[in-house]
């Protein structure tokens, strides 16, 4: 299902226009996204939370040549753990 799939789904249940429900599928990602930015994390009950995680800096390899070791620099990246009724739902 793609972002377009479900704003049309979206726009189904809530018996509005296509439209709208492409505006509620992005302000939510939209919110979501601003919220993981400052550091919060979004907790969905029942489905999941949302959460920012900082990866250590490391040395990595060099794809296109392998005997080449870089620096990958610490950064932060997004993180979901599924709750409990999503994970019964997909079992």
């Amino acid at each position: 299902m793609t972002k377009a799939d479900l704003a049309q789904k979206v726009a189904g249940v809530l018996g509005t226009s296509k439209v709208d429900g492409e505006r509620a599928v992005n302000t939510v990602v939209d919110e979501i996204i601003k919220a993981l930015k400052r550091g919060e994390e979004v907790a969905l009950t029942g489905f999941g939370t949302f959460s920012v995680s900082k990866r250590k800096p490391r040395m990595g390899v060099n794809p296109q040549n392998p005997s080449i070791k870089i620096q990958i620099p610490a950064m932060q990246v997004p993180k979901f753990k599924a709750g409990k009724a999503l994970k019964e739902a997909v079992r």
